[in-house]
């Protein structure tokens, strides 16, 4: 079983790099392989709209015009059997680079060619809030609605904040586990 992490933060030693490998810790324990790809370091450009419709090949071919790591990553998403999107929590939502990335996503995944290898795919959402925590749930439910469109099987979505970020952990061990051991995900 291959798992691929989104992570949305540039921090490898963050708080959302903290919570993704809780889950990563319960995964490899399960027997899955792990890839990390963090979004602030790869070159992935906001969705320019092509067209006068607000459109381009991302409608017609389910693909992006824009030549820069955003192919590559999704050619990792398609290949992955499971898919963990972390981001930190930003003003009650997903962070820039994770917004960037799925907002491209989601125009390529609306359209038949894409959702081949992207629709029904297992994926779980992990938000970490700092400061106040208070807008985790918030994250967690933009998030699980930008992969819902994209046609991810979202099984779990976990809002954390840096107040219970020691107990989520130990969930997101648990998940992660569980995740890479589920029946149906072997069967994907």
């Amino acid at each position: 079983m291959q798992l691929l992490v989104v992570n949305g933060s540039r921090s490898t030693k963050g708080q959302t790099a903290s919570a993704a490998a809780g889950l990563v810790e319960g995964a490899r324990r399960a027997g899955c392989s792990v890839e990390e790809a963090y979004l602030p370091t790869l070159n992935i450009e906001h969705c320019r709209q092509c067209e006068d419709n607000g459109w381009g090949l991302c409608m017609k071919e389910a693909r992006c015009v824009i030549e820069d790591d955003f192919a590559g990553l999704v050619e990792k998403i398609r290949a992955a059997d499971l898919v963990v999107f972390a981001t930190p929590v930003y003003f009650g939502d997903l962070s820039e680079s994770m917004k960037a990335f799925t907002d491209r996503l989601r125009r390529i995944c609306i359209h038949g060619a894409s959702k081949d290898r992207i629709g029904g795919k297992p994926v779980v959402g992990i938000c970490v809030a700092g400061g106040s925590g208070g807008g985790a749930t918030h994250c967690a439910l933009s998030l699980d609605t930008v992969l819902t469109i994209c046609g991810f099987n979202v099984v779990d979505v976990a809002p954390a904040k840096r107040q219970n970020l020691e107990m989520k952990q130990d969930v997101l061990r648990t998940v992660g586990e569980w995740f890479a051991r589920r029946p149906a995900a072997k069967q994907e």
